[in-house]
């Protein structure tokens, strides 16, 4: 019942204003009871060559073989030469053991790094060509994991300690699909135990303990060494996504020390019989986490490709752009006809305002050619299926009309919802849009726009879910009604059935902390919080700044990252204005026509005076700190 209640508040947010038209995770068995006694040899796909365990990654020549580790004792062999059919277990004794005492003898014998039994060692024969492939791809993969080390810089903003001053939460990696690691999560919670470098010691030599996760934020952790139970003296923030984060069992099998902090090493006689204790029944990582970052962190954008992308200075059109630069799935565009490389544009690769060479001209969207005919050693035309699909639409019944009005976010002013129109259909779904009131002669600020896109709503959705709207620049009946306007301009509101009505389980919440990009400076990441949520539209403000300068965005945006994103991709963050030694002053006015800067987004479009703040791209006040 309250599932159908929801889904008709949402529907009714959406739909009660038809009137208007009138107007004119797989889980795995923990238990090896299931197993067969049977040793059983299945064919391993040949689709599946790469076998991923312990953080590792073994390759076979043929495809069919592979490795496994022994969920009992650690040990690394064969696993067609493994016990039963899932594999798990090297040995029948392997299996026995851990079937009869349970989680608690596994992780004692990971921590103390149990050799493997007598057969074992007979099933840990295999052909010396595997033995290479598997050694060789265990170098590169530490070798990949060495040069990993550089990805993740020094912090000059402390997101910990902001989080823990102001008590605030971080919004969960799971909410951002298309950031590393968004759609293989899993249950990384608080309680969750890893092994982490010790840094409560004397000793010389790296050494390593176990920690538990107190609080998540994002990529980032609030952790606590075992032993120190309620004492929050020791307890550090950690991106639990650089090569130094561990699942329990990684020291044991790697050969590294696993020593107590100096503080409490006294504290107990037998740490192993303490961590027994501590441990059992307790969540790890899974043994292929670092793998699994190692390869969200691989984007498909290479430098030198073309794309086409929405052209800064009229947004009506696009224009042919090379990558210069791809930094955590964020590209760097540089317009093609470039001199000197400085007329770029920062999107995701996801992003909506880029798409495929020829794209354009296949739906009928204006382009900017050019006799750009310089060729670059590498160039060559980004991969079709390198671009997020549009949904199929049938524009060939009830479809939008030149004309139809409705509310979309203002792409000059994103913290604004506007009357708008339908200028003009495109093939493929994709309309543009103009602002009403404030709209060049020549249309050159139109905006292209899908039909389905979550950033443009039907007639009312604004007053229903008290949000302000802006109303057409000029327009003097206020407050503004609906009704009224469509009546007097002989309009048709756009049917609310055309409209993307669709809402996912994001997982945002309001107050929870992340990183967001400055779409009006799109180089810029920023300290940001939720401040409202509408169905999918979130209300992004960046922290230490006006409410001028927020932003509405969908949930699903590119634009939107983890707490801990811009340190695990290397990404300059931006901290919030307060804590910046030099923080502007707020402009008093908006800049004149003649001080603004002439090749920017809003170069010949806001002068227009759209209504709503000032925000040209480069005059920003917080644009002035980039470095």
């Amino acid at each position: 019942i309250e599932k159908t209640l929801l889904q008709r508040k949402r529907r009714d947010s959406f739909g009660m204003f038809d009137g208007y038209d009138s107007c004119s995770e797989e889980s795995t068995s923990s238990s090896s009871s299931e197993d067969s006694e049977d040793e059983v040899v299945p064919s391993i796909p040949a689709s599946l060559p790469i076998i991923k365990n312990n953080g590792q990654v073994y390759t076979y020549p043929d495809g069919k073989a592979g490795m496994a580790t022994c969920e009992m004792c650690g040990m690394v062999g064969v696993r067609d030469a493994f016990y039963s059919k899932t594999k798990r277990f090297c040995s029948v004794s392997c299996s026995r053991s851990y079937s009869s005492n349970s989680k608690k003898a596994s992780i004692l014998a990971r921590l103390q790094g149990k050799p493997p039994t007598k057969k074992a060692k007979v099933l840990q024969k295999q052909p010396l060509v595997a033995k290479l492939a598997a050694y060789a791809q265990y170098q590169a993969s530490q070798q990949n994991q060495a040069k990993s080390k550089a990805v993740v810089p020094a912090e000059s903003f402390d997101w910990g300690r902001y989080i823990c001053s102001n008590n605030t939460v971080g919004a969960p990696v799971s909410c951002f699909k298309h950031a590393p690691m968004g759609t293989c999560w899993g249950d990384i919670e608080e309680g969750v135990r890893i092994e982490v470098p010790n840094s409560d010691t004397s000793l010389s030599t790296k050494v390593y303990w176990i920690a538990e996760i107190i609080k998540l934020a994002g990529f980032k952790a609030l952790l606590r060494y075992e032993g120190f139970d309620n004492d929050t003296s020791k307890d550090f923030w950690c991106n639990l996504c650089i090569p130094e984060v561990h699942q329990v069992g990684w020291c044991a099998s790697s050969g590294k020390p696993l020593v107590p902090p100096k503080s409490i090493q006294h504290k107990y006689s037998n740490w192993k019989v303490f961590l027994v204790k501590r441990l059992t029944g307790a969540k790890t990582l899974p043994p292929d986490f670092n793998t699994k970052v190692h390869e969200n962190m691989q984007f498909p954008f290479k430098k030198l490709m073309r794309v086409e992308v929405v052209d800064k200075n009229y947004l009506c059109r696009t224009r042919v752009a090379l990558v210069e630069q791809v930094i955590g799935g964020r590209l760097r565009l540089v317009y093609e006809e470039s001199e000197d490389g400085s007329d770029d544009f920062w999107c995701h690769m996801q992003s909506p305002l880029i798409h495929n060479i020829g794209w354009s001209r296949s739906i009928g969207h204006r382009f900017k050619r050019s006799d750009f005919t310089k060729k670059f050693e590498g160039q060559m035309d980004a991969p079709p299926q390198l671009f997020p699909k549009v949904r199929d639409v049938d524009q060939s019944s009830d479809w939008f009309k030149d004309g139809m009005k409705l509310e979309a976010i203002d792409p000059l002013n994103l913290s604004a919802i506007c009357v708008a129109t339908v200028r003009k259909v495109l093939a493929d779904g994709y309309l543009m849009i103009g602002i009403d009131g404030s709209e060049a002669v020549d249309g050159s600020d139109w905006f292209c726009y899908h039909g389905t896109s979550p950033s443009i709503f039907p007639v009312g959705f604004c007053e229903i879910n008290n949000i302000e709207l802006t109303p057409p620049r000029g327009y003097t009946k206020l407050p503004f009604k609906w009704f009224d306007y469509l009546r007097e301009t002989g309009s048709r509101a756009a049917p609310v059935r055309l409209f993307n009505k669709e809402v996912p389980n994001h997982g945002f919440r309001q107050g929870m902390k992340l990183e967001a990009v400055d779409l009006m400076e799109p180089r810029l990441v920023c300290v940001a919080t939720v401040t409202r949520i509408i169905h999918r539209l979130l209300r992004i403000h960046f922290d230490g700044w006006e409410d001028e300068y927020d932003q509405w965005v969908d949930c699903e945006s590119p634009d939107l990252y983890p707490v801990g994103w811009c340190q695990l991709t290397g990404y300059q963050l931006q901290p919030p204005a307060a804590q910046s030694e030099n923080r502007p002053a707020k402009p008093s006015a908006r800049p004149s026509a003649s001080s603004r800067e002439p090749e920017t987004l809003l170069s010949s479009l806001a002068g227009r005076g759209r209504t709503g703040c000032w925000r040209p791209v480069l005059r920003h006040p917080r644009h002035g700190r980039v470095s």
